[in-house]
């Protein structure tokens, strides 16, 4: 895969994610998180099957939603337990 290539590639994941995902941070509920998740999971397996390539962004959004997904539970257990 050329270097031109994996550009194009980067720019229409990169639209894609704008168009159809927010942002980790506006994310108000566990299953709102895990949906995007489970949403990403399956593009990213799409790329790789498709292209045998998949943007570092996938990955670092995939991290950022999980980070927030970790912080929301240790909310909700805080304020449930605490």
């Amino acid at each position: 895969m050329t270097r031109f290539e994996k550009k194009r590639i980067d720019l229409e994941f990169n639209l894609f994610i704008r168009r159809h995902f927010d942002n980790p941070r506006k994310c108000r509920s566990i299953g709102q998180i895990r949906y995007y998740m489970d949403e990403l999971r399956k593009l990213i397996k799409q790329y790789r099957d498709s292209f045998n390539y998949v943007p570092d962004k996938a990955y670092l959004l995939l991290s950022e939603y999980n980070a927030e997904q970790k912080q929301l539970i240790h909310r909700n257990f805080v304020e449930a337990y605490c």
